[in-house]
This record gives C-alpha cells, structure tokens and sequence, in this order.
C-alpha cells in the first residue's frame, strides 16, 4: 500500500467552525495530496499535526479501521473485485499493525438488502479481526434484518479498551437521508460519560458543509453531541469525494473516501484511528489503491 499522510488531532485547539464551498460532489476533487486540502482546510487552521509516515513505535490502547460505501451488487461496477481487495488489504494491515476491529460505516450493498447476507458470509467473515457495520441510505435494512444478519440492531454502541463507540442509523427502508435517533444517541452517550473518548459513527452527516452534498441539517444532532465533551471525533461515509476532515466548533468530523462504487476519489481507501496511552487521538487516511500514488517519499 501506498505512503499516507498521518494527522494529530490536537483536541484542545481553538478551532473555529469551518463552511467550505465545493463544486458538485460527483466533480469533485479527486486527485489531492492531502485530504486536508480537499475540505480547504489548512493542517494549522485545524489544528492537527501532518506526518508523512506512521509513527511504528507508537504505544496504543486502541487502533480501529473505518471504511464505507463498498456497494455490493451495484450494476457496471467490480464490485467482487472491490471487496475482494479490501479483505486483503485490512488482513495485510492486521498482520503487519495489529488492529482491534473495522468498522463499516454504511452502504454495504447497492438497494438490495437481500445481499447483506452474501456480502458478510463471502467477505466480511473473512477478515481476521472483529468487525462492526451499521447500515447506510443504500441498504435499505429494517431492524429486524440487520438483526437476523449481524446479531445486532441498526443502532449500537460498544466499548473497547476503554474507548465507547456509537452507531446510530441515518437512513430506512426507503433509503431517505435522516438525522439519527437523538434519544438513542443520548442514551448511549450517557452511558458513556465517565469515559475519556467516545466516537460517534454516522453515515449521513448531521451538518451541510458543502451545499451541493446531500447530507441533513440537524442542529439538534450537533448540539447533543457537542453537550459532551468526550465525544472527540464523528466519523461519516455517504460521500465518496470525501476523505478529509470538516468541523462543527471544535468537533471533527472525518470522511474516509470509498471502496467501491461507480464514483468518487480517483483511489479506493480506508482510515486508520489510534488512541495513544497518552489519550491523544492520531488518523490517517490510507491510499490502499495506490491509484493515484498519495503522498510518495524517498528518503
């Protein structure tokens, strides 16, 4: 896999909240250095620390792989392939980095729901680490399938390690775009209040960054969340032009590209998130692709 651009989140910096304006989101940029630069955020204005490699050495309570939109089933598309490529390269990150779990951020299949099962037998069992989903507009779910496929509802949350994570479902059967269930959000944020950090997962963002995108507004999403101070990072899907980071105050909000699908980054990709020791929280957004080369160093 291809060299990656490691980001610090510094979660005590000022951060003011960002609007970025963007062209149509299947236009968008998709060949770029840093993700940074894709949400027209400079690393300093966001507080976070670029590195050019991963720091090997880092000691870690936790480290996780994001990644959403595979598509399974959709029509024109490589979409075995696409899968295919992505088991091999979260297992070939494994053994090389240990991780905890993955988690698929929504759009498992393409509008047939029945695929669930065959995209979880044929390639998701077959990662050597834990996985956990959680449903996206495409998928098209009820509770009770999602249930009887993942042995868990469309609504979730985990601890690990000492790290709290929140899914909540941002979509139906009609695969409308919706905030998520602020009860069910408080509830599980409750939970987890003596815990240092939480992450939240959502597919569809509660926010309008960029006004051609189809997310939803939802300012008493965004307030919920912001009422707890160890909720440090929202992790969405749904775009796949997307694989930077965007803010509501001080809260980041990362997106993580795509694996498949039929538009998107010119690459196909992942995001790695670690919690260090020292509770500092550390990203990176992998090229697993290749396709275009980010990032390429020679010492």
């Amino acid at each position: 896999m291809g060299n990656n651009v490691r980001y610090l989140v510094k979660l005590a910096a000022n951060n003011p909240p960002f609007n970025t304006m963007a062209p149509s989101r299947r236009n968008f940029i998709k060949e770029t250095v840093s993700s940074l630069l894709l949400a027209g955020i400079s690393s300093s204005a966001a507080g976070i620390v670029e590195h050019a490699l991963p720091d090997e050495n880092l000691k870690v309570r936790l480290r996780f792989a994001i990644a959403s939109d595979g598509h399974y089933g959709q029509p024109g598309t490589d979409y075995k392939t696409d899968h295919d490529n992505l088991i091999r390269w979260l297992n070939q990150t494994h053994e090389k980095t240990p991780l905890d779990f993955v988690i698929i951020n929504g759009d498992l299949v393409h509008d047939q729901p029945g695929l669930l099962i065959e995209v979880k037998k044929d390639y998701y069992d077959r990662l050597k680490i834990p996985f956990y989903a959680i449903p996206g507009n495409h998928d098209h779910a009820d509770t009770a399938h999602w249930m009887s496929v993942f042995g868990y509802e469309d609504n979730f949350s985990f601890e690990k390690s000492g790290v709290g994570f929140v899914l909540a479902n941002t979509s139906n059967t009609e695969g409308n775009y919706l905030a998520p269930d602020n009860q069910f959000l408080k509830m599980e944020l409750d939970k987890f209040k003596s815990l240092t950090t939480v992450f939240v997962i959502l597919h569809i963002p509660p926010h309008i960054w960029v006004p051609q995108n189809p997310f939803v507004e939802s300012e008493a999403t965004i307030s919920l969340l912001h009422s707890y101070s160890n909720v440090k990072a929202v992790f969405h899907g749904h775009d796949h032009s997307l694989d930077a980071v965007f803010y509501t105050g001080k809260l980041p909000h990362f997106f993580d590209s795509h694996i498949g699908g039929n538009w998107g980054t010119a690459y196909k990709g992942f995001r790695i998130v670690e919690v260090g020791l020292d509770e500092k929280i550390y990203t990176r957004q992998i090229n697993a692709s290749n396709h275009p080369i980010l990032n390429e160093q020679q010492l």
